[in-house]
Order: structure tokens, then sequence, then C-alpha cells
């Protein structure tokens, strides 16, 4: 029963909040499909079936954003986490997931600072000369603050939100649950990855509830963009920064939402797109490591045409092998190598049952359509766009880490067209592009990778006849196992033995009814520790029933 899988009864009062929201916004039809109200009553607890009509009146991707921010921070982020999955979602959700970025109602600052002067370990007069108790920023798990130390240097100090960490991870525990259910009751919503997302998810969780992670993020990115001069990251104060709290440099200049003031900052804007553009091709492509939380907010102009990027909580990371694959997939989709293309496809996406030719169909379509379009026609929006459309149409997706790049890429065009209308982010690709050709197939590159591969197949050679002699062992000693397991074989075995079980219990029911009337009927006076004997078989035949109807309904209640 589903009951059974609810094992964590701690994390009952927050099932009830989360199903009430959901039914408030007119999703009471899930809630009860995933058997959530049946749970609840079991446990004392009367769901309030009536959904409130100011939000009937919305579409569904504006119910479900709203209903995520009642909810609280983190199914705040897990909406942010969804806005990256554009293979997923149709762009009508990515536009509502992305509001789920914006600002959330600040705790007043009493509330925060015994947690902050416990991490610093000393009063916070002790740190800082002077402290802001105003935040210039809130989002679900920390606000920010202005401080300035003791000797005179600005910073922001984050501090995670008290008590959150139990209410997130118990949320965590519930989406997980959730997951499953979704996976077995709700077959239609398989299409979106539900479980894969909360998986995905739960990884950034953790690593973001730990303050200190964005701040080796931070100095990772430094690193890698160290011979970039056009880039900004801030320093981290590592004497201060613990998993509950961060400080960090102070960047002053022009925050990103503020168009009015870098337009009367008279910087260049065209260069300030371009740097800002080869900057994240460098992290994605050359780098493997990105700022996956894109957005003016997180941005900030300098004077001297400069970029800083802040907030490093959540990043991406593209492994080499899948980058290499990204480079074949743009040289197949210029040279128009079909087969190239849907290998790579099929390889990156865990769905096994896809029409490859119609999906080969639908590629040609594709590349007609962006056939000697001049490059300064095109938009990596829209191409971006249809390919995602194409994924879904074959019921295909990306991997996170590539759902996330592409994400990242989209915005970016945008910002590049917001500073620059004329700004276009193929022609930027292009020339990055083309290094990175030239740079795999290099002497040297070509070199290095043949030497790892001879190195690899001789390991391989020599580890041959050991394995040989294990093979040849295990076939003597007739220890060799093949198994093979067939889960609708299982569940239709299983099926089988709980309903010869019923049977056989419904006779030896029946044989206690059958019993019971013959005592009766003979006027047999036999009894049984002074109980007499019909009585006996009387109670038997009632527990046999009772068996059998239990179990009846509790194999009705799992097929359902």
């Amino acid at each position: 029963m589903v009951w059974e899988t609810w094992k964590a009864t701690r994390d009952l009062g927050r099932l009830y909040d989360i199903a009430s929201v959901f039914i408030r916004y007119g999703f009471g039809d899930v809630v009860r499909r995933l058997e959530l109200g049946a749970i609840l009553r079991r446990a004392g607890r009367v769901l309030d079936w009536q959904p409130s009509n100011e939000f009937l009146g919305l579409q569904p991707p504006q119910r479900v954003r709203e209903a995520l921010e009642q909810l609280g921070p983190s199914f705040i982020k897990l909406g942010q986490i969804m806005a990256t999955r554009v293979d997923l979602f149709s762009p009508a959700w990515i536009a509502e997931f992305e509001k789920l970025q914006h600002h959330v109602p600040p705790l007043p600052f009493e509330q925060l600072k015994p947690q902050l002067e416990m991490d610093l370990g000393q009063p916070l007069e002790a740190v800082f000369s002077e402290f802001e108790i105003m935040p210039i920023g809130s989002a679900s798990i920390a606000q920010v603050y202005r401080a300035r130390l003791q000797n005179g240097q600005w910073v922001i100090v984050k501090i995670r939100r008290p008590g959150i960490q139990p209410i997130m991870e118990a949320d965590l525990r519930l989406l997980l649950q959730f997951a499953d259910l979704i996976e077995t009751r709700l077959p239609n919503l398989r299409v979106y990855r539900l479980k894969e997302i909360i998986e995905q998810f739960a990884h950034s969780l953790q690593r973001e509830l730990d303050l200190m992670t964005e701040c080796r993020n931070a100095e990772r990115a430094a690193i890698n963009l160290a011979n970039d001069p056009a880039i900004v990251i801030p320093r981290v104060y590592w004497q201060w920064t613990s998993e509950r709290v961060n400080v960090q440099e102070y960047i002053v200049g022009i925050p990103g939402r503020n168009w009015a003031l870098l337009e009367a900052s008279g910087l260049d804007r065209r260069k300030i797109a371009q740097q800002g553009a080869a900057a994240l091709f460098n992290m994605v492509i050359r780098d493997g490591f990105f700022h996956a939380d894109l957005h003016p907010g997180n941005l900030f102009y300098l004077s001297d045409h400069r970029i800083a990027f802040i907030d490093w909580g959540m990043v991406g990371q593209v492994s080499l092998r899948r980058r290499n694959q990204l480079i074949d997939l743009l040289w197949g989709l210029t040279e128009r190598q079909i087969e190239t293309i849907i290998d790579i496809l099929l390889d990156w996406s865990p769905n096994e049952d896809v029409d490859e030719d119609s999906l080969a169909i639908d590629l040609e379509i594709f590349l007609d359509k962006y056939h000697n379009v001049p490059l300064k026609q095109l938009k990596m929006s829209l191409v971006l766009g249809d390919l995602i459309a194409l994924l879904r149409r074959n019921h295909l997706s990306l991997p996170a880490d590539l759902a996330m790049m592409v994400k990242v890429f989209i915005t970016l065009e945008s910002l590049g067209r917001q500073l620059d209308p004329e700004f276009n982010l193929v022609e930027e690709a292009r020339v990055i592009l083309r290094q990175l050709f030239l740079k795999r197939y290099s002497p040297q590159a070509v070199l290095k990778r043949t030497q790892r591969a001879l190195q690899e197949s001789s390991s391989l050679l020599l580890e041959l006849p050991r394995d040989l002699r294990r093979f040849i062992k295990l076939l003597r000693t007739g220890s060799l196992q093949h198994r093979i397991s067939i889960i609708e074989l299982n569940e239709f075995s299983n099926r089988l033995d709980r309903a010869a079980s019923r049977l056989s219990m419904s006779f030896v029911t029946a044989a206690f009814i059958i019993g019971t009337s013959v005592v009766v009927a003979s006027d047999n006076s036999t009894s049984l520790f002074g109980i007499p004997l019909f009585e006996w078989l009387s109670l038997g035949a009632m527990l046999g029933g009772i068996w059998v109807f239990i179990s009846i309904w509790r194999g009705q209640g799992r097929r359902d």
C-alpha cells in the first residue's frame, strides 16, 4: 500500500501543508490520484477539498508557480531548477518558473543576528565597524547584507535563514516520495521526468545549503578566468566564512538590472556584450565549469568595461567527454551529418523507444530551415528553441548539465541584445568554436589523445591473461552464473502467488463454515477448552473471511 512507503511520520505535518496548497490552487485531482488524502486521513488529518476561486481563472503554469511560492524556499528552489529544463517544459512554463528568481520577503535581522554571532565566534562589533541591517538581497536560502570590516573594506555578508535546513530536508524526503508516486500513478506526467529533476534538485540543494560551496565555486571560477582581465569574481574572506555564513568582497558597479544608469554611464555596451559572451563560452566549452544562475541580478558592469559575476551558488559542470560530443554535434549540424547527430542525441537521452527514421526526417527539416541563412539573421535562442522542440517531439531529453547550459545560452543572448540590439551570439560563438576546433585537432592534442588510447589499450592487454584465468576457473568449478530478471514476469508470478493464497484461504474458510453447519445440525456437544466446537469453527470462518477481504482490498489498492 502507498501508506507503507511513507515511513517518515515526522513529515506528515509538512505533507498536510503541501496537499492543502495544491488543492487550494486547483490541483485536487492530483492529490487524490497520489492518495495523499487517504494517507493524511489515516493519520487523523482531514483535508479541505475546496479550491480557491481566485486561482481557478489562472493558467496552469501560473497556478503552479504561485503554489511553489506559497510552499516556501525548497519549492522555490525546485522551480528555479525546473526553469533550467528547457528540454522538458514549454516556453510558457519556463517563463513562469523564471519569475521564481525574484525577490523573497526577508526576515527581520534580529532573527538572524544570534546565529550570525555564533558562526563568527564573536560579537558583530568585533568583526565589522559598520553593519547595515536592511538586506540588499533576499533569496530562498539566504539573505545578503552590506558591512564594513575593521580595516575599512566593504563586504557583503550572506546569512543562511535560521531553521531552514530541517524544513528543506523534510521537503526533499517528501519530493522524492512524490517522484516515485508520480512515476507509477500518473504515467502521463512521465514526459516531464520529475524524478530526474528532483534528483538534480537534491544535489543542488545539498550544495547550496552549505554557503562555503558558493565560495569554493567562486574561487574555482576566478582561477579559470585569471587570464581574462574583463571578468571580475568577488574575493572571499575565508576567516569569517562557514556553512551558514560567507563574507565576500562588495562589488561597486552598475547593477545589471539598472539599464537607465548603464545608459547614462557612457560605457560601450557592445564591448560589454562581446566580453560577456566570450567569458561564458570559455566557461562552458573550455573549462566545463560555468555560472548557471545567469540573470541581471547576478551581474555588475564596472567603470572600465569589466563585468563582475556574483552569487556562484548554482553552477553547471560539463565533462570533457560531453564537451567533445557538443563540438561533434555542432560540426554535424554544420556538415549535415544526420547519423552523427542522431548517435549523439540518443546517447544523451535515457529514452530507448525512439523512432530513428522520424527523428532523421525532423532533423532534415530543421537543417533545411536554417540552410544558407546569413549569420546576422540567425538568433541562437530560436535555433535552440527549434532544436529543443524537436527533442520533445521525439520523446528525447538532454542530460541535466546540457539542459542548464542551453538555458544559459538563451539567457546570454537575451542579455546581449538588451545591451546591444545588433548583438549576434551565433557570430560570437563561431569565432570561439573555430579556435576550439583548431585546438582539438592540433598535433599536440591528437598526440595526447593517442598516448591516452595507447595507455588504456596496453592496460587492457596486460589485464587480459588474468581475466581469462578467472573466467576459465569459474567455468571449471561451475561457479559461472547468468541471471535473467524479467520484471513483468516477476510481477505476474507475485500476483499468481497472491491469488493462489487467497483461493486456498477461501477453501479453508468454506470448510470451517461447512464444518460449523455439520456440527450444529448434529447437535454435537463436543467442546474444546470448555468452548463448544461449533463456536471455534465459526471463529475460524470469520477470521478467514476477514483475511481474504483485507488481502483483496490491499491488492486492489496496489493496482490503483
